[in-house]
C-alpha cells in the first residue's frame, strides 16, 4: 500500500527546502523527496550572490538570515571585467553591497539542517506522477515505490518529472555552452591565476565566448563559455583541454591557462531554458517552483534567488490558506508568473549582451550605467 503524504516536495535544492523550512515554522509539515542517495553525494556548485529583495527575503522568512551572513563570503562582491588580452576594463571592489556571496553548498546545509530529521527522504528518485482526482496525485519512485499526495510540489529542477502535470514545455538549449574547470590551492599552486581573478567574479570576453570565473574558498571556479552546437557537451570535445584551447587561440596566456592549469576533469554544462513567460492554468493539487517553473540563463543571476523566494512565498500562502489549497496555490502563481517572467527576459538580453562579438563593451557599458545610477 502506497504512504501518504499530505504536502509532498520533489527536489531537496534551495528552493524545495526553502519551502520545507518556511512551512515547519508555520507548524506546517511536508515530506521532501531527493533522488540523491546523501547530501554529500554531489558537488552542488559554487558561489552565489544572494539578493536583497529575494533570496534575502526567503532567508528572513525562514528564520535563517541571521546565520546566513555567518557564512557569507568577505570580498566575494567585487567584479571584474576583462578583454581577450586580460586587460582590465572595468572593476569594482567589494563595498559591502546588497548582494554577500556564499558557496551553495554552505548554503544548502544551512537550510536542510534547520528541518527536522526526518524530513528528507534520500534516494527517492521520482519517475512519474499521476492525478487520481480532486487534487490528489500518487508519485512512483525508481525503486518501485509509490505515495500519494494531497498537495505536489515540483522543486526538482530542469528535467522536472513534476511539470508535465501542468505544462508541455521542456526546456530548450540555447545555443551556449560551459566547460567547468577548477584551480585547486589557487593563492599557493596558481597564484597569477588568482591575482587575475581576484576576490570576487571575473569575466573576461570577446568573440562570442570567455570566460567566467569566482573564487571559492582556496580554489577558483572556471566557467569557459562558447557558442557551440546542441551535440558539443556529448561530443567528448569539453573533456579534452587541447581542444577547448584551440578556441582561444590569440587569447592572453594568462586566460588560457585557467584550462590548461586546471585540476581535475572539465565537466560540460550546455545552458538550458524554458521559454521566457512560462505558466500554465492552474491545476488542482500541483505546482513548481525553482528552475522547474522557470529554468533560465544565470546571466541574471536569478535561478537560485528566485527557487528560494518562490519556495517562501509558497509556504507563506499555504500557512495564509488553511484548508484551500487552491485559493493558496492561485494566489502564489499570480505572483510567479510576472515575475519571472521578468528576470527570464533580463537572463536572456544578459546572454547576448555578454557574447556579442564587440564583447566586452556592452557589460562594461551596462555596469557603468549601474554605477551612474548608484551615484
Amino acid at each position: 500500500m502506497s504512504e501518504h503524504q499530505p504536502i509532498a516536495v520533489i527536489g531537496a535544492g534551495l528552493g524545495g527546502l526553502t519551502l520545507a523550512r518556511v512551512l515547519h515554522r508555520n507548524g506546517i509539515e511536508a515530506a521532501v523527496y531527493d533522488l540523491d542517495a546523501a547530501p554529500t553525494a554531489r558537488g552542488q556548485g559554487g558561489m552565489l550572490d544572494i539578493h536583497e529583495d529575494s533570496g534575502q527575503v526567503a532567508l528572513r522568512a525562514a528564520g535563517l538570515h541571521d546565520e546566513f551572513l555567518g557564512i557569507i563570503h568577505p570580498g566575494g562582491q567585487a567584479m571584474r571585467i576583462l578583454g581577450k588580452d586580460a586587460e582590465v576594463r572595468l572593476a569594482d571592489s567589494d563595498d559591502g553591497g546588497d548582494r554577500p556571496e556564499v558557496n551553495r553548498s554552505d548554503l544548502r546545509d544551512l537550510l536542510r539542517t534547520a528541518l527536522p530529521g526526518d524530513t528528507i527522504r534520500w534516494g527517492a528518485k521520482v519517475t512519474a506522477a499521476r492525478p487520481l482526482g480532486d487534487g490528489r496525485h500518487e508519485v512512483a519512485l525508481a525503486d518501485g515505490g509509490t505515495f500519494t499526495t494531497d498537495l505536489l510540489i515540483g522543486a526538482d529542477g530542469a528535467w522536472s518529472k513534476v511539470r508535465p502535470l501542468v505544462s508541455n514545455a521542456t526546456p530548450a538549449y540555447s545555443g551556449l555552452s560551459f566547460a567547468e574547470a577548477h584551480l585547486l590551492d589557487a593563492d599557493t599552486r596558481h597564484p597569477d591565476s588568482a591575482a587575475l581573478v581576484g576576490s570576487g567574479m571575473m569575466f573576461a570576453l570577446g568573440e562570442e565566448k570567455g570566460f567566467l570565473a569566482h573564487r571559492d574558498g582556496s580554489a577558483l571556479h572556471v566557467y569557459i563559455a562558447l557558442k557551440a552546437p546542441a551535440d558539443w557537451a556529448t561530443s567528448g570535445a569539453p573533456a579534452a583541454k587541447s581542444s577547448l584551447l584551440a578556441h582561444f587561440t590569440g587569447w592572453s596566456g594568462r586566460l588560457r591557462a585557467l584550462i590548461a592549469d586546471s585540476d581535475g576533469p572539465l565537466v560540460p554544462r550546455p545552458i538550458h531554458a524554458l521559454p521566457i513567460g512560462h505558466r500554465w492554468a492552474r491545476t488542482p493539487g500541483v505546482t513548481l517552483l525553482g528552475d522547474a517553473a522557470h529554468l533560465m540563463s544565470p546571466f541574471a543571476g536569478e535561478g537560485a534567488n528566485l527557487a528560494m523566494l518562490d519556495g517562501a512565498e509558497l509556504a507563506t500562502a499555504i500557512a495564509a490558506h488553511p484548508g484551500d489549497p487552491e485559493k493558496a496555490l492561485a494566489s502564489y502563481e499570480e505572483t510567479l508568473f510576472p515575475r519571472s517572467e521578468a528576470a527570464a527576459a533580463e537572463s536572456a538580453a544578459n546572454l547576448d549582451l555578454c557574447f556579442r562579438p564587440d564583447a566586452p563593451r556592452g557589460l562594461v557599458e551596462q555596469m557603468a550605467g549601474y554605477r551612474g545610477q548608484i551615484g
